[in-house]
This record gives structure tokens, sequence and C-alpha cells, in this order.
């Protein structure tokens, strides 16, 4: 009931699909070139050191045993019959072009997958990889793609490894290749202010990006942002600051590109802090109340591109 102030993803897939869809996370294994010393080994300041990922595979599960044991479950329970398949953890694009190629060929065969989608870095992606990608032989592809930000200063400052350059050039490949880009980005970024938050809306509007998600800094247990946090260097911003700047990004943010998530999701066991982290569903409900006591909606200052994407009754 309150989706109609911002393109939801929910919405998005039911009119297209007809059904509900629900996202599969599915582990592959991946790692980064921030973890495995190729860039770093102290991963993204904000990164806890099982990528924010089940771990299933870890623990002798195939993808295909996965997506069987998940579909069964929510066949059951909810008694969905349409699904996403999701690379969730680390970088799934890095590596060698052959294991992009039989992850690929992986999550075609799964039994009844509508949907895929990859999760992974900029410098993760080039023109052989996303052309192995585009050549997926089904109706809607996916590629999740971490940006937090597009300061240059904020991604040195959080050990991320590439540039704001190396992210628009990767997008602009993925869309002429097909591919739907969902960027993610952070707020609460140490040294990053309201204004520098907008200013990545600003940039991603300039963008072919299709979808994004919205992310409100905590700090995991295990990550390199957990020391400044426990010395007092860092100190996460509250939760109607949060509301208040997503709302803020949602109005500047372009009315086509759908918005996949407005908060992170801890995993259970790794939230440190803040508290309000913990509870997604109040900070939703605290978000949804405002918009509409505001009279808030997603593209209100009225941007408009020439790669909007349709919408799937055909209209734009």
């Amino acid at each position: 009931m309150h989706s109609p102030r911002y393109n939801s993803l929910s919405a998005y897939l039911r009119a297209k699909y007809g059904v509900q869809v629900r996202k599969i996370p599915l582990d592959a294994g991946s790692t980064c070139p921030n973890r495995d010393g190729t860039l770093s080994r102290e991963g993204c300041l904000f990164c806890n050191p099982s990528g924010s990922g089940t771990g299933l595979f870890g623990h002798g599960l195939s993808l295909h045993e996965q997506w069987i044991s998940w579909t069964r479950h929510l066949e059951q329970k909810y008694k969905t019959v349409a699904f996403w398949a999701y690379l969730q953890s680390f970088s799934n694009t890095y590596g060698p072009l052959s294991r992009v190629r039989r992850l690929v060929k992986e999550l075609a065969g799964l039994p009844g997958v509508r949907l895929v989608g990859l999760g992974t870095r900029p410098d993760c992606l080039d023109a052989e990889k996303l052309h192995c990608i585009a050549d997926l032989d089904l109706p809607e592809v996916w590629l999740d793609i971490g940006l937090q930000s597009a300061n240059d200063r904020t991604l040195h400052r959080i050990n991320r490894g590439h540039d704001f350059a190396c992210f628009a050039r990767c997008v602009e490949q993925a869309h002429d290749r097909g591919l739907l880009v969902c960027v993610h980005v952070m707020y609460g970024l140490p040294g990053e202010s309201d204004a520098d938050f907008l200013a990545t809306i600003a940039q991603v509007n300039q963008l072919p990006v299709a979808g994004i998600k919205f992310h409100n800094l905590f700090v995991a247990k295990g990550s390199a942002l957990e020391q400044n946090w426990r010395g007092g260097g860092y100190v996460p911003p509250t939760r109607d600051a949060y509301v208040q700047a997503v709302i803020a990004g949602l109005e500047l943010l372009r009315a086509d590109i759908i918005v996949h998530r407005l908060n992170a999701d801890p995993q259970p066991g790794e939230l440190l802090a803040p508290v309000w982290a913990a509870d997604k569903r109040d900070v939703l409900e605290t978000l949804w109340r405002r918009m509409e006591a505001q009279d808030s909606r997603q593209g209100r200052s009225g941007l408009v591109f020439p790669w909007q994407m349709p919408m799937p009754d055909g209209t734009s």
C-alpha cells in the first residue's frame, strides 16, 4: 500500500510477471580482489569477512542444491511459483572468464528460474564477461554492482579499490549489451555529508541505471570499521537522519529507476551498531509514514533521460 510513492521492485515484478517473484540468495564460493591480496586483504571498510552471504557453499552445498532447498521451502510456505536466482556474496564475476561462463551456465539451468542476478564490483566486469552474461537465455538479467559513493575521495577512504569512472564505464557497457544494472549506494560513510550522498544520486541519474539499493552503513562484526567504531572514530547516523536522507534521495532519483531496497538487512549475529539497524520493519514504517506526511514521491524533481526503462504496460 506504500509503494505508489516510489517505483518498488515488488510492484514492477508483479506487473511484469503477473505473480509474486521471490529472490533466492545463492552462494557460489566467490571471493573478491579486495580480500585475496590482489588489491588488499582488508576488504572494504564496511564489509564483514563472509561477504554478507549465506555461507552455504562452504558447507558443501552446490548452487543446484541450494536452489532446490530454497524453492521447495518457499513453495510450501508461500505457494510461490516464480523465482529469481541471485548470486549474493562477494564479487561473483571475479576470476577467469571460464569460471564466469560456468556459473552463468549453471544459473540458466536451474529448474524454474525466471530471472538471474549477480552481485559484483565494476572492476570485475570486462567486455568478455559482459558478453558471456548477456548471452543468458532468460527474460531478465540483473547486475548488482556496488558503488556506495560517487566521490573518489570517499571510495579511497573506505578502501573500495576503484573510482567512479570505473563504475560509469561498466554501467554503460552493461547497458549496451541489454543488461540491467542495480547500483548500491550507502548513507553514513565516514567523512561524507548529506550533500555528498545526494551528489551520488545525481551522478547515478546521469547513467543508464535500471535499479538501486539504498543501504545504511552499519558496523559489522569483523569489518575494518569495527576497530574505528570501538575507538570512537566513527559514529553511525541516527535512524531519523537516515530516513530523511533516503527521502531526499528518492525525490532526486529518476522516476524510472526501480527501488530494490530501502535499507540494509544485517545477517544474524553481524550487527554491532547502531541498534536501530536491526529493526528493518520499523525503519521502513517510519520512512513510509514520513513520505506520506511530506507528500514525498520518487522523482519529484522531474528528471528525464533518454534511456528511461519502459514500464511493464508499455508506457514510459
